[in-house]
């Protein structure tokens, strides 16, 4: 049975994956990576509407993704790491037994040149 504590990170990295399931919320983090941006800057590339990128949006921040700030009227929105930290940690033993598949095979590729 689950702890308590693991519950949540299981659930945290369930909302993280999900937010990173959509190509529009990619796009959004990816504009996000260069700087922060507003809603209508974050929009802008998609054709959907404005209730659909607000969802989008929920989801991104819900997740731990992105963080909205608030400067007089101006609402940016920032790039929240430690939404993909847990994603990277929760990926690294994966990454790790496919880097030593991978250097394996590359020893036995170069030893049957």
């Amino acid at each position: 049975m689950l702890t308590k504590e693991l519950a949540a990170e299981d659930d945290r990295i369930s909302r993280v994956f999900g937010a990173l399931s959509d190509p529009i919320r990619r796009a959004m983090l990816s504009r996000l990576a260069q700087g922060e941006a507003t809603v209508g800057e974050l929009s802008a590339p998609h054709a959907v509407s404005a209730p659909a990128i607000s969802r989008h949006l929920r989801v991104l921040e819900s997740a731990g993704l992105i963080t909205k700030g608030r400067t007089g009227t101006w609402r940016p929105c920032r790039l929240d790491v430690d939404g993909l930290r847990a994603a990277d940690a929760w990926m690294a033993p994966f990454r790790e037994f496919f880097e030593d598949r991978f250097d394996r095979l590359a020893a036995q590729l170069e030893e049957e040149r």
